[in-house]
């Protein structure tokens, strides 16, 4: 037996429902000057969620077949794409077509095809491209979904991926996969962030958690007065430590390895944590906030830098994506801004306020304040 609805908001909501359920008022509505635009578009929106998973693996066709790149040059046509792809002609007129419906490419005259604007974004993002390949393991653990929610799906693959999720990342072989993925995917936010903070007056940044240090390799290159410091599990700062002496900063950036859930070095006067909060439920997430304030000098500071739920034009980002990305990983669940500012809050943080960023979807940033008085 269905609820009773309660007030008149509920009361009206059921009536919608069943008028909008009523297949009947579905075609009048289809056909009718004022609503065919409404019943049209939300037509379109309902297959494409249908549809969702097939688009993607156009995307990913694209991406593993180098697609991009190879029209990166300049448009080529649908024989010489074929013999580059390897593929019959057929299909790679069918890949070409789909991918033009995406707008990723562009059909041109004379039987070719050019990069379109999402196609040519892709080419300067290699870090979007990683993660569309690694989302293979994402599809995997979604393919009983209803299971994954029950919480009667067998280990999954991106726990496995993400090894730091349940204490077992102990080695630089288990650690290496998800740190290159990490590294590449933060240096797509880390200008974001940058813009979005002056970091110049930091006398010691610490960015805990900071993989393979790509956020302060872009801090190094930004800022030359602040003392730079990653903290993360030691198999994951030894790699970091490596990279970093390649590509000429290992003597401006100190790796040291440990373990933030047991304990934080103190000394830094500003402390990051990009994309670190998300990953842990809320008590971890807490102690980690916690540790981060007692850690800090009296006016430190703490920018914490990821994606949130209930961001505005991106709300299924958080909760859609985010969301179940997180539950098959294991840990972690996408939080709203006015959560995480309670969360910062009850951690010791006395201000806390968020600063714009340029690409929201991406990431937001709050940045709190431990108050001088505190000790």
């Amino acid at each position: 037996m269905p609820p009773v609805p309660r007030g008149w908001t509920d009361r009206w909501l059921a009536w919608r429902n069943r008028l909008v359920a009523s297949p009947r008022f579905q075609r009048w509505a289809a056909g009718f000057p004022l609503t065919r635009g409404i019943a049209r578009r939300n037509t379109r929106a309902l297959f494409d969620l249908c549809a969702g998973f097939v688009y993607t693996q156009v995307l990913t066709a694209c991406v593993r077949l180098d697609l991009f790149s190879i029209l990166a040059g300049g448009p080529l046509s649908v024989d010489a794409l074929a013999r580059r792809l390897e593929l019959p002609p057929e299909n790679a007129r069918r890949l070409l077509g789909a991918a033009e419906s995406l707008g990723l490419l562009r059909a041109l005259s004379g039987d070719r095809y050019g990069l379109a604007d999402l196609g040519a974004a892709l080419v300067g993002n290699p870090g979007v491209a990683a993660m569309i390949e690694h989302h293979a393991l994402l599809y995997a653990d979604l393919a009983d979904p209803v299971a994954l929610l029950r919480d009667a799906a067998q280990p999954t693959r991106l726990a496995g991926y993400w090894p730091y999720a349940h204490g077992a990342a102990s080695d630089a072989r288990t650690v290496a996969p998800y740190g290159g993925l990490m590294g590449a995917s933060q240096a797509l936010i880390a200008e974001d962030v940058l813009d979005a903070c002056d970091l110049s007056q930091a006398g010691h940044l610490m960015d805990v958690g900071g993989g393979e240090g790509a956020f302060l390799e872009a801090v190094a290159r930004r800022h030359a007065g602040p003392r730079l410091t990653l903290f993360d599990l030691p198999a994951v700062a030894d790699r970091a430590a490596d990279r970093l002496v390649r590509v000429g900063l290992g003597a401006r950036i100190a790796c040291r390895g440990g373990d933030f859930h047991a304990a934080l070095p103190a000394g830094a006067d500003t402390v990051s944590l990009v994309r670190i909060v998300h990953d842990h439920d809320d008590a971890p997430a807490l102690a980690l906030l916690t540790a981060v304030c007692a850690a800090l000098p009296p006016g430190g500071t703490l920018l914490l830098a990821e994606p949130m739920a209930g961001t505005p034009g991106a709300e299924p980002v958080g909760d859609a994506y985010f969301g179940f990305y997180l539950l098959a990983m294991g840990s972690g669940r996408p939080r709203r801004a006015a959560e995480l500012r309670a969360m910062l809050r009850s951690a010791g943080f006395a201000h806390v306020q968020e600063l714009p960023t340029r690409r929201p979807l991406l990431t937001r940033v709050l940045r709190a304040q431990k108050s001088d008085a505190q000790v």
